[in-house]
């Protein structure tokens, strides 16, 4: 049983910390703290993921609508996560680094398709579905050599930046952030903040932190949208609850 359980502490540990931790008894090792803190972030934020997009996608679903939902903001995203995706893997990253962009890139995709099918486009959004499957295939199935995907890597926070704050412009535009979930927005935004540290801690890769830091900015961004249309949301219900209320007096009147 004992081993059973030191099999598993090395999952989130290495054998130096091991030892410090449960043979020397040494709980202030700052090394190993930040290095257990990051791990236990990576597998949070993985088991986040599973779920981080799903409300957006019921949203869609529930309501047979992606009205307000950019695509083009969708697409350069999903593009993003990928080409991150494919470069961790590639690089053989720690899993805990970056498993999390498998979730968020699957769940991505499946908001594209449906925006293209509630859009009126189901072929369209079928094609996107074959074309997308392909492209994750060369990327990631060893087709692809690592300096392309680095090269791809450094377009992705431009690449980043450009669709979140698409989907913005897109709100300011509309007045409102349409079938957006705010669930899934807030989860964003902290997954990319505990991204910065764990990246910091585990893989070191510059580009990856500058990644993310500018993914926890675009985030934000959405964020605080979110914050100032649903208050003024509310405060037109109100408003316009009496003109309802007339319009039916008038009607039973008729």
């Amino acid at each position: 049983m004992t081993e059973y359980a030191k099999q598993f502490m090395l999952l989130l540990m290495n054998e130096k910390c091991y030892d410090n931790y449960f043979v020397d008894f040494d709980f202030f090792d700052g090394d190993c703290f930040k290095a257990l803190l990051s791990k236990g972030l990576g597998i949070g934020i993985i088991a986040g993921s599973v779920l981080v997009k799903v409300p957006q996608i019921t949203k869609i679903l529930a309501n047979k609508s992606a009205k307000g939902i950019n695509l083009f903001s969708v697409c350069l995203d999903l593009f993003a996560i990928t080409i991150h995706m494919a470069y961790s893997f590639v690089s053989e990253f720690p899993f805990s680094a970056w498993g999390d962009t498998s979730f968020l890139a699957l769940q991505t995709a499946m908001i594209a398709f449906l925006v293209l099918h509630f859009g009126g486009a189901p072929a369209k959004a079928v094609a996107f579905g074959a074309v997308y499957s392909a492209v994750t295939y060369v990327l990631m199935g060893g087709l692809t050599p690592l300096k392309y995907l680095l090269i791809a890597q450094g377009f992705n926070v431009p690449i980043l930046l450009l669709g979140k704050l698409s989907q913005a412009f897109t709100n300011y535009k509309n007045g409102s952030t349409g079938q957006l979930s705010a669930v899934t927005c807030f989860m964003l935004l902290a997954g990319s903040l505990a991204r910065i540290f764990t990246s910091i801690q585990e893989t070191g890769d510059q580009m990856m932190i500058i990644t993310y830091g500018c993914s926890s900015f675009a985030n934000a961004v959405i964020v605080m949208q979110l914050l100032y249309y649903w208050n003024s949301d509310k405060k037109s219900s109100g408003k316009s609850s009496p003109k309802k209320a007339s319009k039916a007096k008038a009607k039973k009147s008729d």
